[in-house]
């Protein structure tokens, strides 16, 4: 049972050859895999959404075979021969319509969301009269307390919930959630391309336990021409464990826009009708959070924003730096002395169904990054707590050489038994055919550092920006999160707003 387990998550060539490998327990292992084998693989996961699913699969080939042909598509078992060769076809495990074939490649919940999508026939109308808010409400159910199977996808290293994982679903979930705001009651829909634009905030209220049922329910919260919001909660079963309420866990906000697929311009959508207060009080804070950024977006053309003190006061620090290195102080450190970064080619496993790149494929990786970068920066394995915003600019297409570029913009000190760390995750499309390289996504994560590691004499030093491009970055993000630059004991710390100091504020 082990050995099948193990190979699920690679390709199913070693799988298979992992069978071979033992024929001692070839008979055991192959019995066990026709009796799990006999149903579809989206079977297993169907039970993941609260949505009709009708799997339209071929029956699955048997996966051995001892017939001495050339033919590879030979699968029918037959009496075994004294040959020694067994040929195996590694594509032998369950075939699928290629309309599934992105979501195979990601996790049994994102297959489950967008095979439910597949149903929906496309239409070419216009949008229909306003819905309510229950028409797309769309919840997905993780059995992690039983699913041995789901739970092992998601566990990392510490045995906790694998973060990253649970991003890349959330962006899938969002996206099922415009799309049946999108579709007609008919069960049509028009032929949008709806893409993540932003994602305004995705806060950790508690712990999330790797070993408890939970459940993540979306529904779109506001609707402008051609965006919406969309609101997802995570919701964790207590299950008779006192460590665990039944209060949302996670809450996240995404910012999806439609496209005519034709054209590639802003296509109306559907208006959302809310029913009951609660949704109108989430409507109208949506609404507030629109014009903000509208209105930020505007200073910011006007060049509204200057600040020419505190620019100065960041880099100041960063000249000494540069020009008198030994008398530097040590409890700080560059910023450029915190990066790190990966490179990719992006394959054709990632794409989603409009043929580009995942979102949540690359949300997944920054997120990784992010923790690789606040983990070596810190000295000990951080823990998270929030994706402070994530901008996607352009869409990165299959085949794209794809950078991500890491850095700790500043630490908070507020409370000083646990600091917090902030990472800016930066996606570069590179084409090195036209010598160019353009930007297409930004992420923000807010990481958090183990108490008891500071108690034991860890130390969260300050990051300082060296450039003015540097030092503006920090400066867009502390005003987006509402902190202030605080002077404290020679250094300028970050601090929350409405923290009182006798300190110098800039």
């Amino acid at each position: 049972m082990t050995v099948i387990t193990s190979g699920q998550y690679h390709n199913p060539l070693p799988h298979y050859l992992t069978l071979v490998e033992y024929p001692a327990f070839n008979f055991h292992l192959h019995s066990m895999q026709l009796l799990r084998k006999t149903k579809p693989c989206v079977s297993q996961f169907h039970h993941l959404l609260r949505l009709k699913i009708t799997p339209n699969f071929s029956s699955p080939s048997n996966h051995f075979s001892n017939v001495s042909t050339t033919d590879p598509t030979t699968t029918e078992a037959t009496t075994p021969t004294t040959s020694t060769s067994v040929l195996i076809d590694a594509g032998s495990s369950n075939r699928k319509p290629v309309s599934l074939w992105p979501g195979m490649f990601h996790s049994p919940a994102i297959y489950a969301l967008w095979e439910a999508r597949s149903s929906t026939l496309e239409k070419s109308n216009g949008p229909s009269l306003p819905k309510a808010p229950s028409r797309s409400r769309t919840t997905i159910f993780y059995n992690f307390s039983s699913d041995h199977m789901l739970r092992e996808q998601y566990r990392n290293p510490w045995n906790h919930i694998r973060m990253g994982k649970l991003v890349e679903d959330f962006d899938a979930l969002a996206g099922t959630v415009a799309f049946k705001h999108c579709s007609n009651e008919d069960g049509t829909a028009r032929s949008l391309l709806l893409v993540t634009a932003s994602v305004d905030k995705m806060v950790l209220k508690k712990p999330i336990h790797i070993d408890a049922d939970l459940t993540i329910v979306g529904a779109v919260t506001w609707v402008g021409r051609s965006s919406m919001e969309i609101q997802l909660e995570l919701i964790q079963s207590a299950q008779g464990n006192p460590n665990i309420s039944n209060s949302p866990a996670l809450v996240a906000k995404f910012t999806f826009v439609a496209r005519d697929s034709a054209t590639g311009k802003a296509a109306p959508i559907n208006q959302v009708s809310p029913e009951n207060e609660e949704e109108r009080l989430l409507w109208e804070e949506a609404e507030e959070r629109n014009k903000l950024r509208k209105r930020k977006n505007q200073e910011q053309k006007h060049g509204e924003c200057e600040d020419t003190s505190r620019l100065k006061a960041l880099l100041a620090e960063a000249r000494i730096f540069c020009d008198m290195p030994a008398l530097a102080n040590r409890d700080s450190i560059l910023m450029t002395d915190t990066c790190l970064q990966n490179s990719f080619i992006c394959q054709p496993q990632q794409r989603n169904i409009h043929g580009r790149i995942f979102g949540g494929f690359l949300m997944r990786r920054a997120f990784e990054l992010a923790f690789s970068t606040a983990y070596a920066f810190a000295g000990a394995a951080p823990h998270f707590l929030e994706v402070d915003h994530v901008d996607f600019f352009k869409p990165v297409d299959v085949g794209n050489f794809l950078r991500l570029k890491s850095c700790v913009l500043y630490t908070e000190h507020d409370n000083s038994d646990e600091p917090l760390v902030n990472v800016e995750v930066v996606a570069h499309v590179t084409k090195p055919e036209h010598r160019s390289s353009e930007v297409s996504n930004r992420f923000y994560f807010t990481f958090g550092v183990d108490p008891e590691g500071i108690k034991n004499g860890l130390s969260i030093r300050h990051v300082v920006p060296a450039t003015e491009e540097e030092a503006r970055k920090v400066l867009e993000r502390v005003d987006a999160e509402n902190l202030t630059l605080v002077k404290k004991d020679g250094n300028l710390q970050v601090e929350k707003e409405h923290k009182s100091s006798p300190n110098t504020n800039f």
